[in-house]
């Protein structure tokens, strides 16, 4: 796979990652539909299908928008499974909803069978929604896991150190694998339903797509020596039989260390 900007593999003091900077978005969204397209054949080949969690936000709408145009042609839907790390309690045709950007953006331009597509029931009362999620996690489980290890997470990181709807301050000793949360973050909608580390760290692979000067200074300490999950729960996303590869722009890149970038 050809590698678009610049970025190397590194160790830190939390993990293993690998770190890609790019000039900007588009670039950035180049490589993660071409990533994701190689961890779909490799899946594939391997075991028949391709579990893939997409995330929300502003950060991974273009590469939404790549899946639905440039790169529809090079993905088998009928055996993609799409799920989602977290989601907004709202109905699903609310512009705040996860499922409704992405269906928007790419789901009703690819030829994935209705089937595929595991949205959370978010218009449900936040508990209900999250039981019911962990029901649909069981019937892709993996044994010993009651849960799907999924092949591709993609996640965000907030300006605060969030990242699916795990909130600065929140529990970092979750056992439950879905959980209905209350975070308050740019006035969005505050009841949300998240998949927790549990299952975010069964992944095979993790990509983290976080762009904008607005996140340096959080992206570095993240990334950087200090270790405190609680406050930054980007920290808490650290697999024992996986890869985490950040993706950044060079905006989000500005106030990394030497050592890391």
């Amino acid at each position: 796979m050809a590698c678009a900007g610049r970025g190397g593999k590194i160790k830190s003091i939390v993990n293993n990652f690998i770190l890609k900077t790019f000039a900007n978005i588009e670039p950035l969204s180049q490589w993660a539909a071409e990533k994701i397209i190689e961890s779909s054949r490799e899946a594939l080949l391997k075991r028949g299908r391709f579990l893939f969690a997409l995330n929300g936000g502003g950060t991974p709408r273009r590469l939404f928008e790549l899946l639905g145009s440039d790169f529809r042609g090079q993905m088998d839907w009928d055996k993609i499974h799409i799920f989602w790390g977290d989601e907004r309690c709202v109905p699903p045709d609310d512009k705040e909803s996860n499922y409704g950007q992405a269906r928007e953006m790419f789901l009703n331009r690819v030829d994935i069978p209705e089937p595929n597509i595991h949205r959370v029931k978010a218009e449900l009362e936040p508990a209900e929604a999250a039981k019911d999620y962990s029901q649909t996690l069981k019937r892709f489980a993996s044994p010993p896991l009651e849960w799907p290890r999924f092949d591709l997470v993609l996640l965000g990181m907030g300006e605060d150190g969030h990242t699916a709807s795990l909130f600065p301050g929140s529990s970092v000793d979750d056992t439950e694998p879905v959980l209905a949360v209350t975070g308050h973050y740019q006035g969005r909608p505050a009841n949300r339903v998240t998949l927790t580390p549990r299952v975010l760290n069964s992944a095979r692979t993790i990509l983290f797509m976080v762009a904008g000067a607005s996140k340096a200074e959080t992206l570095s300490r993240v990334l950087g020596r200090e270790r405190n999950p609680k406050q930054l729960p980007a920290q808490r996303i650290d697999p024992k039989d996986g890869e985490v590869i950040w993706l950044t722009d060079e905006a989000a890149a500005g106030k990394l260390s030497k050592e890391i970038s």
